[in-house]
């Protein structure tokens, strides 16, 4: 009698808590020298391994999409990227859209995403004004957008009029909301960022050419894909990881987890100390490693989510930025530094780019870790990104011990 393969219960690999730690760095482009050139061909690279860069508008030290190819690659010129995601049609190797937020993603994953500006479309899966917009001012919607055809590029800012109604919602405008429901739904695209952060909007195929008029991909094809790209990011994941990765459904998710595991396309693995289970993708060594040296901001890949981080890692982080100053812990604008793949400290970092300084505002030594084996490597990893940021130097505040030690260094 045949055996029937489809019936068949899929392997289960056993992954131990050090072995889950190595794969969540594996797949994240961390390159063993820092001290190469980087060119644009390293930087595609890397941001494929990652599947995309996180957009913030915070600049106390420098803009967040900066900073993971510098924790990758080392100091790099970040004109570079720029030309990658707002450049010319040659250049333009990126384009900005809802990733895992706001984000820099491969132009070639570009179909990927269609189906996520179809549900905008129709107003499903974005914020509440957004999704209303084209119903209660179908005419506001297509009166932007016809400008843009005829004018070209344009910023929300340039449609307003002085009788333009705000609502309490971030206090934008309804010309506002529009044009963020048509970047949402796909319909225009980001030119470029202003100094003031603000996109400039054009239509899609002046911006990524012949990529926008690729066919929509089938539904649960397209999230199977961004599933294994994300396996291929993380290593080893829970479902949960893998739905906050990409924003996708859980439901969707689900079901395409399912179907990934029958087609052989993930294996499940049971992780060491994890509650859920895990999968894996076949192609992947789980003797893997990887042991960067580093500093992170919190719109790092690796930092996304902090159940994850904590989980894999023992690090629990939170960000304190919308935290009252007297209710911080560790301070406004912290970066984790990781040493040989464990996460030994966290500083809090400013840009005082009227002195032409990076500033240590405050250190703060992980439980177990020695002071004397982490000093020395985290001022390495300081000078070294006060160099890329085009500061002159490092100024360590002594605000607690192990800043003062920084600074004695």
């Amino acid at each position: 009698m045949p055996i029937d393969r489809a019936a068949m219960p899929s392997p289960v690999i056993s992954i131990s808590a050090k072995q889950a730690r190595n794969l969540a760095l594996a797949g994240q482009g961390f390159a063993p020298n820092p001290d190469r050139d980087v060119t644009k061909r390293r930087i595609l690279k890397t941001i494929r391994a990652t599947n995309m860069l996180q957009v913030d508008s915070v600049n106390v030290l420098t803009r967040a999409h900066y900073m993971p190819i510098f924790s990758r690659l080392g100091v790099y010129d970040p004109k570079l990227l720029d030309e990658m995601v707002w450049g010319t049609a040659r250049q333009r190797k990126l384009f900005e859209y809802w990733g895992h937020e706001a984000s820099m993603i491969p132009v070639e994953d570009y179909p990927l995403y269609r189906w996520r500006m179809r549900d905008a479309e129709r107003g499903m899966g974005t914020w509440g004004r957004i999704a209303r917009i084209q119903r209660e001012q179908p005419d506001l919607v297509d009166s932007i957008l016809r400008h843009i055809d005829r004018e070209g590029a344009v910023a929300a800012s340039e449609l307003e009029t002085d009788g333009a109604r705000r609502e309490k919602w971030w206090g934008w405008s309804d010309t506002k909301t529009a044009m963020e429901y048509l970047f949402w739904s796909g319909q225009v695209m980001a030119r470029k960022r202003r100094s003031s952060f603000e996109r400039e909007y054009d239509l899609p195929h002046r911006i990524i050419g012949d990529g926008a008029h690729e066919p929509d991909r089938d539904r649960q094809d397209a999230m199977c894909d961004l599933i294994c790209k994300g396996i291929a990011a993380m290593g080893v994941a829970a479902e949960i990881d893998l739905r906050k990765y990409f924003r996708l459904p859980t439901d969707e998710t689900k079901v395409c987890l399912a179907r990934l595991v029958e087609e052989g396309r993930l294996l499940r693995a049971d992780v060491e100390g994890w509650k859920q289970p895990g999968y894996l993708c076949p192609k992947v060594n789980p003797r893997s490693r990887a042991k960067p040296t580093c500093l992170m901001v919190p719109f790092d890949p690796v930092m996304w989510e902090r159940d994850r981080v904590e989980r894999i890692f023992g690090f629990a982080y939170r960000i304190e930025i919308y935290v009252p100053a007297e209710k911080r812990q560790y301070g406004y604008y912290v970066l984790p530094f990781m040493l040989n793949g464990e996460f030994v400290a966290r500083v809090d970092l400013k840009s005082d780019r009227q002195a032409g300084l990076l500033l240590v505002q405050s250190a703060h030594l992980e439980d177990g870790c020695a002071r004397g084996d982490v000093a020395g490597p985290l001022v390495d990893e300081l000078n070294r990104l006060a160099r890329f940021l085009g500061l002159g130097g490092v100024r360590v505040m002594p605000a607690n011990d192990f800043s003062r030690y920084l600074g004695a260094i």
